[in-house]
């Protein structure tokens, strides 16, 4: 069965309701094989997705107006979430750090759970764009597949740290919907992790655990990378060291002994 076609069955568990849609998004990327450069994203890149998919909020029809306004917004968005909580954040004060009016903030955004889930849409993008694609080789070989998945993933989240710690911390606050959004975002990573896992099972690499259990505490290894960063700096752990020593940790957790 193709990595593809595994995603898309959801490994290990039943797939939540409304997830049949992302999931297909995402097996349809790995076909695709595009991958970008994590560390090439950038948050016009990410805000030019949001344009796309929010065009409904969104009252601005012209794209080159509409991305840097967006991209003014939503770093303020994050920037003051960070420093004063997401709760504390008033128009007022995206209107001030942004430099955009009040009423110009409404031509993009009609209200905050408008603005969170701009956020999720954009991170929920980088990860299609820059994780879930396979490089060269990933088709044939599980273990260089799940190396890859570990890379990106931790390169990805050291170029969009801010994104991904607001996207986690912040998910209380989100609508009904918005965290059903948020919790398929979450399985779909894992569905990543757990399709390489049972590829490298069926060809008997993998040790015969439950793949999807396993994809599960492989997500908060590198989770602890950007909701820790503090941590790591001062242990002088750059991103190159974290994802050799998260590979080998999870390498010696999921290959048959010699």
């Amino acid at each position: 069965m193709g990595s593809a076609r595994r995603l898309r069955a959801g490994i290990g568990y039943a797939i939540p309701a409304g997830m049949a849609d992302a999931v297909e998004q995402v097996a349809d990327r790995i076909e695709a094989g595009d991958p970008v450069d994590p560390r090439n994203i950038t948050a016009a890149m990410l805000c030019a997705e949001v344009f796309r998919r929010h065009g409904e909020v969104i009252r601005i029809r012209k794209e080159h107006v509409a991305v840097p306004n967006l991209e003014k917004i939503l770093l303020a968005a994050l920037e003051l979430s960070a420093r004063n909580g997401f709760h504390s954040t008033t128009t007022r004060d995206l209107a001030e750090h942004s430099g955009l009016s009040m009423g110009a903030i409404y031509t993009y955004v009609d209200s905050k759970e408008t603005l969170l889930r701009m956020i999720l849409t954009a991170v929920s993008h980088a990860v299609d764009i820059a994780v879930a694609p396979m490089e060269a080789g990933e088709a044939e070989d599980p273990l260089l597949r799940l190396r890859g998945l570990i890379r990106r993933h931790v390169l990805l989240t050291e170029n969009l740290q801010r994104w991904f710690y607001f996207a986690f911390l912040e998910v209380k606050a989100f609508d009904k919907q918005a965290r059903a959004f948020a919790i398929a975002q979450e399985l779909r990573t894992e569905a990543l992790f757990s399709a390489a896992i049972k590829a490298g099972q069926e060809r008997g690499l993998f040790v015969d655990v439950e793949a999807a259990l396993l994809a599960g505490l492989i997500k908060p290894l590198l989770q602890d990378w950007y909701l820790k960063r503090w941590k790591y700096r001062q242990r002088g752990i750059s991103p190159t060291r974290f994802i050799g020593l998260v590979e080998g940790f999870v390498d010696r957790a999921v290959r048959v002994p010699d």
